[in-house]
């Protein structure tokens, strides 16, 4: 039996097929090789929290990040999505984007507080590890509406890790370190936290993928060109304002999703009264 089996259960041909074949193609094996990278950046960010290197702890965090969002483009565009490379991203997601940011704030701030900051970090690692969960049940539900693949169930698991270590940024940009900093952080950490597995809708990266208008495509270049330039340049004055940014963008994802909400609404009720006002045709004697 293949490791490797299709991720849609219907495809039954294609069950049998692949479980006669002696050997696995490689563009199989690729997306789980991108996301084992990602996993190996966030165990390194790790060992660099421990040795308090924190600029590279949150370099890796963020090249995993950047791995996670390719690595599925990868299975699709090479039609090799596969039951073993979900639950493969599943794993590391928890480990990238809830174990290594909980240790780096431990590490970097929270340990000052003694049990009441590992239980801090503790919440935040689960709080990821629940809304992995609820993602991949989310994926065996009943289909949704199209519009609603353009929104996210809470925080995502990789702009939750990154938007958690804002104070960290700050720091990083010359903000003193405080008494108040670790009591500060613990509110933040809960926020982000709660963010994380709320039902909040959030607007979905995965829209990148899709087509755009024409006359966008030069300005998204610049912009993308811009943003790169940034983060290498001034990598903490980046995230800042993407963070902000992204927080700031909350509620306007949750005014859009409202307005979709309403227009089905509208929708199904004027479908209702068109249906009400129809004359029926006599019975039949």
């Amino acid at each position: 039996m293949s490791i490797f089996q299709p991720f849609d259960p219907d495809d039954e041909p294609k069950w049998r097929k692949l479980r006669q074949l002696r050997q696995v193609p490689v563009r199989m094996v690729l997306p789980s090789v991108v996301t084992l990278l990602a996993l190996c950046a966030g165990l390194t960010s790790i060992r660099m929290s421990i040795e308090e290197r924190f600029d590279w702890a949150i370099a890796a965090i963020a090249i995993a990040a950047f791995l996670d969002g390719i690595d599925g483009r990868v299975a699709r565009f090479l039609k090799s999505t596969s039951r073993f490379g979900a639950e493969l991203d599943s794993l590391t997601d928890f480990v990238n984007f809830g174990v290594a940011p909980a240790i780096l704030l431990f590490v970097w701030t929270l340990d000052e507080t003694g049990s009441l900051g590992w239980i801090v970090a503790l919440i935040f690692a689960i709080s990821v590890a629940l809304r992995l969960a609820r993602f991949n049940v989310a994926l065996k539900g009943p289909k949704r509406p199209e519009w609603q693949s353009r929104f996210f169930v809470g925080v995502p698991a990789p702009a939750g890790a990154m938007i958690v270590l804002l104070p960290v940024y700050l720091e990083l940009l010359g903000v003193p370190h405080g008494f108040l900093t670790a009591p500060l952080v613990i509110v933040y950490a809960l926020i982000i936290a709660a963010l994380i597995v709320s039902g909040v809708p959030t607007w979905s990266a995965k829209l990148v993928g899709r087509k755009i208008p024409r006359d966008l495509v030069l300005p998204l270049f610049l912009v993308v060109v811009l943003i790169a330039a940034s983060l290498v340049s001034f990598p903490w004055q980046t995230m800042t304002v993407l963070t902000i940014a992204y927080l700031g963008a909350l509620p306007l994802s949750w005014r859009s999703y409202q307005r979709h909400l309403a227009a089905d609404a509208a929708r199904d009720a004027a479908a209702e009264t068109q249906e009400s006002a129809t004359p029926k045709p006599p019975l039949d004697q």
